[in-house]
């Protein structure tokens, strides 16, 4: 059973939401609230797997309460679920901690299949977020990025738009370790230890 906490300040949406995830095998939703500080409070007492994340929120954003449970939770996993596209909300979110961004637009099924992605070790994000994300990553590729060879950029091109290991393998025709090697020297280029750490480091330069 997959547990699910959902940060929603409205109350439509988040109803829609608690009862997607109740409806569906194999989710269970433990705890819904309408604002970062109760939250804060409650969530790790409960403990849940991925939390759904919203940024827009009354008192604290959503992109600060993601950095504060993740100083409390090291290993949840927290899912932007909000209305913003721009770079600048998807840069700060990553960097807060955040491993997966999708938007309010986004079908039921999707939202079930990136949660689904967040458990396998996906960094999922809806085809627009993966969209700018690539976007920025070509228009500011500069100082350590251009280390990287042709290749090790498609790779962690791919790996920003979500795509698991085996995906890139398979897009790539090259074989798993083949792909594991490419992001170990990825990594020790950009002197990081993570994908979120490797994509947000291309948004920043």
């Amino acid at each position: 059973m997959i547990r699910v906490a959902l940060v929603e300040d409205d109350e439509i949406i988040r109803k829609t939401l608690i009862e997607l995830l109740e409806e569906t095998e194999g989710f269970r939703c433990i705890g819904a609230y309408q604002n970062a500080e109760d939250a804060l409070e409650d969530i790790p007492r409960k403990s849940p797997q991925i939390v759904l994340m919203d940024i827009n929120l009354p008192g604290m954003d959503g992109i600060e309460c993601t950095y504060r449970l993740k100083i409390k939770m090291p290993d949840l996993l927290v899912v932007m679920l909000t209305v913003y596209e721009d770079a600048g909300k998807i840069f700060h979110s990553l960097q807060a901690g955040a491993v997966g961004y999708l938007l309010k637009l986004s079908k039921p099924g999707d939202i079930i299949t990136a949660l689904k992605e967040v458990i396998a070790g996906g960094s999922p994000m809806s085809p627009q977020i993966a969209r700018k994300v690539v976007q920025s990553f070509h228009q500011e590729r500069k100082g350590e990025s251009q280390k990287l060879s042709p290749r090790e950029e498609q790779v962690l091109s791919l790996l920003s738009k979500g795509y698991l290991y085996k995906e890139i393998a398979s897009e790539l025709s090259i074989s798993n370790d083949t792909v594991h090697n490419h992001i170990r020297k990825i990594y020790e280029k950009l002197q990081v230890h993570s994908r979120t750490e490797a994509v947000i480091k291309f948004l920043k330069n």
